[in-house]
């Protein structure tokens, strides 16, 4: 594993090349470009807030509905558009992958890397729906860096999974989109972690989403404490997951060419 680690070092340039070349071909010849970082978790939250909260009127533990689904909808767009890009970034660029050796790795991290910038455009405006919201800003704002990496790790970790399975079983690209939906519905987004039933929350909290949303809005909006210990549960099982995928990753690409 630090062999591997090392050599994605070495090719350190690379994997900025790439990603500076996966934001360009994801906006390229868009009228709105960047823009759309922003509007993606910004039409959710509208909708979510027109549906759910003013029609269905569903819990949001008491916070404005625009700023209780973005808060959630933030760190899920990262998740959610890391994986759909970077599951299929490995079949995607083929003809990269037949003709030089590199590490292949470089190329799935490039859409999380893509998708950290759009992450941090998305920020500047939930910064301003606080502002607007006048949601106080408390000491545990400062928690919200961990959580972020912890949500990188455990994104990396799903990322280089998917788009090596993707290389050997293709009809995965076609599940990958349905099961980001279901794994929506199986965190807090549109609901509060109030309203999951005491006696599935054990189960429920398994799901490293789930804590990190949750944690990340009661940090932000909520002005609350995160919880450690779920974090640290998240943290744990998100590092054990990247070095497996990591290592499942790199055991099958020597293969990536052959079946390519």
């Amino acid at each position: 594993m630090i062999s591997y680690l090392k050599e994605l070092y070495k090719f350190r340039e690379l994997l900025f090349s790439l990603t500076k070349r996966e934001i360009k071909v994801r906006y390229k010849q868009t009228t709105l470009g960047a823009a759309w970082a922003i509007l993606q978790p910004f039409s959710l939250m509208l909708i979510f807030s027109l549906v759910f909260g003013v029609l269905l009127k569903l819990e949001s533990d008491s916070i404005p509905y625009p700023i209780f689904y973005y808060s959630a909808l933030l760190p899920w767009t990262f998740f959610s558009t890391s994986f759909s890009f970077g599951a299929l970034a490995i079949i995607n660029n083929s003809s990269l992958i037949t003709k030089i050796y590199f590490p292949r790795e470089t190329i799935p991290l490039a859409s999380v890397g893509a998708a950290i910038l759009d992450l941090t455009v998305a920020s500047l405006i939930f910064l301003l729906m606080m502002i607007f919201y006048k949601t106080p800003l408390t000491f545990q704002f400062i928690y919200v860096l961990p959580i972020i990496v912890i949500l990188v790790i455990f994104t990396t970790a799903m990322v280089l999974l998917s788009s090596a399975l993707v290389v050997i079983w293709r009809d995965l690209k076609f599940v990958i989109p349905l099961a980001i939906q279901i794994w929506m519905f199986a965190s807090p987004i549109i609901y509060p972690l109030s309203q999951v039933p005491e006696g599935l929350k054990g189960i429920y909290m398994l799901n490293p989403m789930a804590v990190l949303i949750n944690n990340f809005r009661k940090i932000t909006v909520g002005g609350d404490a995160a919880n450690w210990q779920e974090l640290s549960l998240a943290a744990i099982v998100s590092i054990i997951l990247f070095i497996l995928c990591y290592l499942f990753f790199k055991q099958k690409e020597k293969i990536f060419a052959d079946i390519i």
